[in-house]
């Protein structure tokens, strides 16, 4: 019998153009579900009554048998929306819903900037993004009593290459390079110690009342060394991208020696973890969340001895907490003891900040760490549900500061400032992590899933932009869900570009 090719390729178009429209009908339930909860306090660009229309457009669309994590997935999409707001200086994203006093004009606060553009960049129609960038760049500080911008740590240069990978614009960077280069320089002079360390103090970390840090000691952190790495070794591969060498060896070089300072400073080889060392001191002697940042950035090598670190994440004396990861380890004798004099404490208590920030560093680790012994798959997927069952309050989707380890009460309880607290990534998680979509600075489409096959039975990630193409994501360990057969299916501007038969690594040129 002879197949009739375009029949063949006509049926499963069909089959995918299906499978979106339902997709379209779950996301419609879902935000008539989140606008029903909502008082819509505050309105920005985008009101709750356009929230269907601007999602169906612009995120990509989610399927899977894991209900918590499929509704977080929508919700925080839906919140993020929220934050998206006009001024006078350009588009940007606000982390406080609310204005707040320690905010700078237009409500804007740089904490969680890094956040914002690796949530942001997998949006369809995310322009705005360079507005926001080009606000902190130029805009931020003028007409301001103190510093703005530098008023908390940041890792700008590594995300708008992340934003790049997704959004190619090499003009783009090539015009912002110089001004990456002269910020960086600025941070050194501000933040750098006399030994090539960055101090900071906790509190312009992110990080209030910690257990290592403090308001006015210059305390050298696993998380602003961290920043100040990936941002070198983002400059550098910007420099290579737009045919700077100057730029490129100044930036590579650099990486490489912080890199080398972070390990011979902040390693400690006793308890086997990254610590901040004290501005008159050794290191601090507990362990802290902000230990697993340099994976993140792939700061440490691929050996053994730095991989057990990761051992504490699934420690219950370690960061294991019934509600999530713990900002420090929950052995520590101060845990949780500074709440009491200070509205904020970053000394126990979780923060989806610290949660998103981890979560992607163990991804790096299992993704990209070939000696990566003593957790799983398994593990992180256990990571990752907690994280996203953790978005309730009273029986309801809620994002907001921070939670108590064991009951899972948000610490600020049903503050207005509080609600759609916009200080960490949960979509970019699911997106580039879980199913393992890979950015790159080529045309190619790298997907290196965490989902074990016996884990989900299915999954579709449809819609997605990335590189101007539209890519679609079926997996269907039956061929009954979405019925283009058994195993893993991508589609590449609606036309099938690879099906192969198990959950596992490849690759798709997209030229």
């Amino acid at each position: 019998m002879k197949i009739n090719i375009v029949a063949l390729a006509f049926l499963l178009y069909s089959l995918h153009v299906n499978a979106q429209e339902k997709l379209a009908e779950k996301l419609q339930i879902y935000v008539q579900k989140f606008n029903a909860n909502d008082n819509e306090a505050v309105i920005n660009n985008i009101p709750n009554k356009a929230a269907y229309e601007w999602m169906q457009t612009n995120i990509p669309l989610l399927d899977c048998p894991d209900k918590e994590i499929e509704q977080t997935y929508y919700f925080r999409w839906w919140s993020y929306r929220k934050h998206i707001k006009s001024s006078p200086e350009g588009t940007l994203v606000t982390e406080f819903i609310e204005p707040v006093k320690h905010a700078g004009k237009y409500n804007s606060i740089s904490c969680a900037l890094g956040h914002h553009l690796y949530e942001g960049r997998w949006l369809k129609n995310n322009a705005f993004l360079k507005e926001y960038i080009d606000f902190w760049l130029y805009h931020a500080d003028k007409g301001q009593s103190k510093p703005r911008f530098h008023q908390f740590s940041s890792w700008l240069p590594d995300a708008l290459l992340a934003y790049y990978k997704v959004n190619p614009d090499t003009q783009y960077l090539k015009d912002r390079l110089s001004d990456l280069d002269l910020d960086f320089e600025k941070w050194e002079k501000e933040r750098k110690s006399k030994n090539g360390l960055f101090w900071q103090y906790d509190v312009q970390d992110g990080m209030e009342e910690s257990v290592s840090g403090g308001r006015k000691v210059h305390n050298m952190r696993p998380s602003i060394n961290s920043y100040m790495y990936g941002n070198a070794v983002a400059i550098a591969a910007i420099a290579k991208l737009v045919s700077n060498p100057g730029l490129e060896k100044k930036y590579s070089t650099y990486a490489q020696s912080l890199r080398q300072l972070v390990l011979d400073s902040l390693w400690d080889k006793e308890d086997q973890f990254f610590k901040t060392k004290l501005e008159k001191g050794p290191l601090h002697p507990t362990r802290e969340a902000i230990g697993f940042i340099p994976w993140y950035f792939h700061l440490p090598p691929d050996k053994k001895a730095y991989g057990k670190a990761w051992l504490q994440l699934p420690d219950t004396a370690g960061f294991n907490a019934p509600w999530g990861t713990t900002t420090a380890e929950r052995r520590e004798p101060t845990f949780r003891t500074r709440g009491t004099g200070h509205s904020c404490e970053w000394d126990g208590a979780i923060w989806p900040f610290t949660s998103s920030q981890t979560i992607r560093g163990m991804a790096n680790y299992l993704s990209d760490y070939k000696k990566n012994k003593g957790i799983d798959a398994q593990d992180f997927y256990e990571q990752v549900h907690k994280y996203a069952k953790s978005h309730v309050m009273n029986g309801k989707p809620y994002i907001g500061e921070y939670q108590d380890e064991k009951t899972g009460e948000w610490l600020k309880g049903d503050n207005p400032r509080s609600k759609f607290y916009n200080h960490s990534t949960f979509a970019d998680i699911i997106i580039q992590d879980l199913i393992g979509i890979k950015p790159q600075t080529n045309s190619v489409l790298e997907i290196k899933p965490l989902i074990s096959k016996d884990k989900w039975d299915y999954f579709a990630l449809t819609q997605l932009t990335y590189h101007n193409r539209n890519i679609a994501v079926y997996w269907d360990a039956t061929g009954e869900r979405y019925h283009k057969g058994k195993g893993l299916t991508i589609y590449v501007d609606g036309m099938m570009s690879l099906q192969q038969k198990d959950l596992k690594n490849c690759k798709i040129n997209l030229k």
